[in-house]
């Protein structure tokens, strides 16, 4: 038995037609305005997890970069210092071997003290370099500063913290950045701590002690000898961070290359597709016309 075709059938037909017609267009000028292929779940809901997925990755691949650079901050800063107070120590000890001179007359001596006691306030100025506000020679306590500008004398008395100051640079990475300044320095009190080797070195010279001035060049020694060391150990720790620095970068890169393949749209391919649509639509609404157009008057001619 033949089905009877009406013509609100064939209307009905033609409408549902056109709107899918439409939605497909639609659709695509859509991802054409937002450069993005989902944007809704109901897009691609197993591409939507993967997209997710690699946001939350890029933005703790972001806190991990931006952790990095202050690490780096701080240790720059931390470079530059050692070897600003390297030279200091080199000119105390050409200072001293010039001191230890039993040939020198008083005034030279007293010459000689008020550089030292210049040099004592600018390593004390040294030990007190800020970052962003911190101290960084003075551990987890690195709001408070390690060594009494306003009291000298106290330099070589001072204890400063040896908690380490850490930064997390990567997942379960975490990673030291500081350096007590009793390592650099010198502990507190003792026979190679700059401070006090000026110190005592000052006394010898008020009395012309000069076999106590040439004593202190072997603590001068010792002292640079572990400057160099700790030096050593913060230019390893730099080259690490940088290191690190740069596989975040690479990791970075490969997730915006997953991301983008997973969000972002096919632009030229997608302007084909829409134009080849938006052609097929001006056809159904072509054909559409012809269809829906008869009425009962057409019929009676």
């Amino acid at each position: 038995m033949a089905l009877r075709v009406t013509s609100n059938m064939m209307s009905n037909q033609v409408l549902r037609n056109l709107n899918r017609n439409l939605n497909k267009m639609s659709e695509q000028q859509n991802q054409l305005s937002t450069g993005r292929k989902i944007n809704q779940p109901s897009d691609d809901p197993v591409g939507v997890t993967y997209a997710l997925r690699y946001r939350s990755e890029l933005a703790a691949n972001d806190q991990y970069s931006r952790n990095v650079n202050t690490a780096l901050g701080w240790l720059d800063t931390t470079d530059t210092v050692m070897s600003q107070t390297e030279d200091v120590l080199n000119r105390l000890k050409e200072l001293t071997t010039q001191a230890s001179n039993g040939t020198n007359p008083q005034s030279a001596l007293d010459s000689i003290a008020s550089e030292l006691v210049e040099l004592k306030k600018q390593l004390g100025d040294l030990g007190n370099t800020q970052i962003n506000g911190k101290y960084i020679f003075n551990g987890q306590t690195y709001n408070l500063k390690p060594y009494d500008s306003n009291n000298p004398a106290s330099f070589a008395s001072a204890e400063t913290d040896p908690d380490p100051v850490e930064y997390t640079v990567g997942q379960g990475v975490t990673f030291q950045i500081n350096t007590s300044g009793n390592d650099f320095f010198g502990e507190k009190d003792g026979a190679d701590n700059v401070f006090n080797i000026i110190d005592k070195l000052l006394i010898a010279m008020q009395s012309s002690q000069f076999g106590d001035i040439s004593a202190e060049i072997t603590n001068i020694d010792s002292r640079l000898n572990k400057m160099v060391s700790v030096h050593s150990e913060t230019g390893a720790r730099t080259n690490r961070v940088e290191l690190m620095q740069a596989r975040l970068s690479n990791e970075d890169l490969k997730l915006t290359e997953l991301q983008s393949k997973t969000e972002d749209a096919d632009i030229a391919e997608l302007m084909i597709q829409s134009n080849v649509s938006s052609n097929i639509y001006q056809a159904s609404l072509s054909a559409g016309a012809k269809i829906i157009t008869p009425t009962l008057v057409d019929f009676i001619k």
